[in-house]
């Protein structure tokens, strides 16, 4: 390493986490301090700055005092042997307090003989940082721990074996000690041994996985969902909800309706608008977009606020919500419910006649909330098919508004994709009674519009006082994604130039070329694939999905944490009270996105397996029946298929094709038979008899009807070109562009 020049003085936080990073060798204070030439009165000093800097979150320390990077991986730490298949071997830190940053999973280089580390072996390793993944260096096997697995418990040969919930888990693990485990039970077990010979010791039961709310309960031991408050935390959350509301505009004689599902837990939002008495906005409006004033209850530093950036966002479950903030604040006095006062944050909008934002200002605000609304019923007064007193006072004039708004969304031309969700519909009982496509009404588009109106208000509002963004950034498509998309439009005699500006609406084209012919689903799916994943961060690079070239999260600080830090950076900016940004989190705007972002991650991830666990089970009635399906991918060992309206992936091995020999021609994601030109490719509908359903996992497996190759024998396009049998399509929404939705 390059040493460090001799000066005078306490280095700066770069600084010192620059020297973190680049030391070969463990660094403590006393590194830090002979690094940056400091005397003795300095160390004190030193002492204090490296206290603050891991309170920030920015640096924690390993043992031995030696500091590293939060997020991180000490150069030389304890690692816990997690799985060992073959000559590959994964371990992760014993030890890890990064709040809000995954568990990272290293890849362990044995020296010597293989095979010798097995799960829950410990080791004392150095590691080192390889591209986007980590190295681990064992140097001292340690005493044994144990490695913990969530599966389901069942019975062969008259022995107990456990069965891993996840899908690529394809391992049964003997049970040495069943704790009193039955057959059928969920369990939590820890792994032992080491390869070929691993058992599971049974150490908690959590009951029928059948049973309700046990199919979230799966995804959230899965993926370490945090959900139960501590006392302490629910204390606070009692006394701050008590705090008088202060000095705020008063908002309270404005008709300001919430518009929600008709099952939502929290209301984030409420809305209002008028036509504009102001001569020089002639034919435009004024509205309003009251958002729950979750920054004035959850202040910098507090528990609350702690708790709230380990979660980073609350998890919706088809049977439960796991809420970023306990239920006192998420669905009592943060939320906006009709007829209670309730503080908020007011943005004040100011909209052209051509749907132009002409102003905006923010405020502190108390409002009233006239009615909470369920989309369907605001549609339906809108429609003249039910009677609602708000109709003309409230709701008409915010539909004329939204007119003007929507134009404005048509001339930039957002990427326009047509992608609704599956809806679990439970019984009391939670027991499922279907699975259908989340209707999309005019209802959600308006509330949609409001909420993007403010939020670009939010971003552009901070930007005028050059205040901290977080931002909601979504970058142009890669350029290799770009060329997979023109190979794939090839297979459908559809030209992509790849010289040209892409934009939003160069894919809205593709997509008017397409039509309503029977590929659109899987063009419009390709076209999603071709999209980057959606992040938050302080460096604006715009939005590309909604054509927008500043655009910040405002409206759901009750469920996401990014939302949250825009009130507060408001708050400071405007000077509108306590609980404002604070320096420490403005310098750490960079590392809060990226965990805030990885948390979205986690929880999208967890809602969609959950998910694919409820069609599972529900399609567990019907295994033995032919079903109409779709192909959603195409791999050289198989092809994946969705049912027809209902959704829920399976594969279609290549192994249970026949006896013919499958070429996998990956240009156009297709299988193609040797002898007979048999062909199964991607967004071909046909009709696969479903031979297993595995509601644990939430894995499908699909067979064809006469148990052999029987599709089209070119590519597919007889499949593309009739009009095969019909039922309610299903299309879920990826992660990508998960924020376009009402509840995103």
């Amino acid at each position: 390493m390059t040493k460090q020049n001799k000066r005078t003085g306490l280095p700066t936080r770069e600084q010192i986490l620059d020297f973190i990073s680049t030391s070969q060798t463990p660094a403590g204070k006393r590194e830090i301090a002979k690094a940056f030439g400091l005397h003795a009165q300095d160390k004190i000093a030193l002492k204090s700055l490296l206290k603050d800097m891991a309170d920030e979150g920015l640096i924690d320390s390993a043992p031995g005092r030696a500091f590293h990077k939060m997020g991180g991986v000490p150069k030389v730490t304890v690692l816990r042997i997690t799985d060992a298949d073959g000559d590959t071997v994964w371990a992760v830190p014993e030890r890890w307090e990064a709040e809000g940053v995954p568990v990272p999973r290293l890849r362990v280089r044995e020296r010597g003989k293989r095979g010798a580390l097995g799960p829950g072996d410990r080791i004392l390793a150095r590691t080192e940082e390889a591209g986007n993944g980590w190295i681990a260096h064992p140097m001292k096997k340690l005493a044994r721990s144990e490695e913990q697995v969530l599966g389901v418990v069942h019975e062969e040969g008259g022995r107990l074996y456990l069965q891993g919930v996840e899908k690529k888990d394809r391992h049964s693990y003997p049970i040495s000690e069943r704790n009193g485990a039955e057959p059928g039970d969920l369990v939590l077990a820890n792994k032992a041994g080491k390869p070929p010979r691993i058992f599971a010791h049974v150490t908690e039961r959590l009951g029928d996985p059948f049973a309700p709310r046990s199919f979230s309960l799966i995804a959230i031991h899965r993926h370490g969902i945090p959900n139960v408050f501590s006392d302490e935390l629910l204390a606070e959350a009692e006394r701050v909800s008590k705090q008088p509301l202060g000095e705020r505009e008063d908002l309270r004689d404005l008709p300001i309706v919430a518009i929600d599902p008709a099952d939502a837990r929290d209301h984030d939002d409420a809305v209002w608008a008028t036509p504009d008495d102001d001569p020089k906005n002639e034919g435009g409006w004024k509205a309003v977009v009251a958002i729950a004033d979750v920054s004035f209850y959850v202040r910098p530093g507090s528990e609350l606020d702690r708790e709230a950036r380990k979660r980073g966002n609350s998890v919706y479950f088809p049977d439960r919500v796991v809420p970023m903030l306990p239920e006192i604040l998420s669905a009592e006095v943060c939320s906006l419910k009709e007829g209670e006062d309730r503080a908020a944050l007011a943005c004040h909008l100011q909209v052209g006649k051509h749907g132009e934002l002409k102003s905006w200002r923010f405020t502190r605000a108390v409002v009233s909330i006239a009615a909470n609304i369920a989309y369907e019923d605001a549609q339906a007064a809108i429609d003249g098919t039910i009677e609602h007193p708000l109709t003309e006072t409230a709701l008409r004039p915010l539909w004329a508004c939204w007119r003007a708004l929507y134009k404005a969304r048509e001339k930039r031309e957002p990427l326009d994709l047509d992608l609704p969700e599956r809806r679990i519909v439970l019984d009391e009982m939670g027991r499922i009674l279907s699975v259908a496509p989340r209707e999309r009404l005019d209802a959600h588009k308006l509330i949609e519009e409001y909420m993007i109106a403010a939020n670009v208000a939010a971003a552009k509002a901070l930007e005028a006082k050059k205040a901290p963004v977080m931002y909601r950034i979504h970058e142009p498509p890669a350029r290799e994604k770009l060329v997979a998309l023109k190979e794939y439009l090839k297979t459908f005699d559809m030209e992509f130039a790849l010289g040209q500006v892409i934009k939003p609406a160069t894919f809205n084209r593709i997509l008017e070329q397409v039509g309503e012919a029977d590929f659109r689903d899987e063009v419009m799916q390709q076209v999603l694939r071709s999209q980057t994943q959606a992040y938050y961060g302080p460096q604006n690079a715009g939005h590309f999905g909604l054509s927008l070239g500043s655009y910040a999260h405002f409206t759901s600080p009750i469920r996401r944490y990014a939302d949250l830090i825009v009130h507060r950076s408001l708050v400071d900016a405007y000077k509108l009270g306590p609980g404002g940004l604070t320096p420490e989190e403005a310098a750490s705007m960079e590392r809060i996105g990226e965990s805030i972002s990885t948390l979205e991650r986690r929880a999208m991830e967890a809602e969609r397996e959950t998910v694919d666990r409820y069609v599972a089970a529900y399609l567990s009635a019907h295994v033995g029946e032919v079903l109409e399906a779709r192909i959603t991918g195409v791999q050289n060992f198989g092809f994946f298929a969705t049912i027809e309206g209902i959704g829920g992936d399976g594969i279609v091995p290549v192994r249970d094709l026949g006896t013919e020999y499958f070429r996998y021609d990956e240009a156009s994601q297709r299988l193609i038979g040797d002898d007979t030109g048999t062909s199964f490719a991607l967004g071909q509908r046909l009709q696969l008899r479903l031979a297993e359903a595995n509601p644990i996992s939430g894995a499908l497996r699909f067979e064809l009807p006469d148990g052999k190759g029987s599709a089209s024998s070119n590519g597919g396009r007889e499949e593309r070109g009739r009009a095969p049998k019909r039922v309610i399509k299903h299309r879920g929404r990826p992660a990508n562009i998960r924020h376009q939705g009402r509840k995103r």
